[in-house]
């Protein structure tokens, strides 16, 4: 299944939601975009939702990190959300969770910036 990203405001945050598999190819370029064209509009503060992302390799996560890196050196913020229980234990195992800000659910991540 390929990546559905959907982006909406909430409340002054870009909510990116995504649905389906980060991988290499078509999906993590796709995401990389979103994230590159909201921060080139002068958006500061996002937060990918990962409640049904289904899948994430390498070139997934190196993205997340790549995209997160973009965010912090433009003076933007990239947090995560909705992390199911692998994708959690991936982050932990490459600690990853020390590089970026996870939040249980979409709201106290959007929350988080107030």
């Amino acid at each position: 299944m390929a990546l559905k990203i959907t982006t909406r405001e909430v409340d002054g945050v870009d909510v990116i939601g995504l649905a389906g598999r980060v991988v290499l190819g078509e999906e993590s370029n796709a995401l990389r975009e979103t994230v590159k064209s909201l921060l080139a509009s002068g958006h500061k503060k996002m937060v990918l939702n990962m409640e049904n992302v289904t899948y994430i390799d390498s070139a997934g996560l190196g993205t997340l990190v790549a995209s997160h890196h973009s965010a912090r050196t433009q003076g933007a913020s990239l947090k995560l959300s909705n992390l199911g229980a692998k994708f959690q234990e991936i982050l932990q195992v490459t600690k990853l969770l020390t590089v970026f800000d996870v939040y249980d659910s979409e709201a106290a991540a959007v929350q988080s910036f107030k």
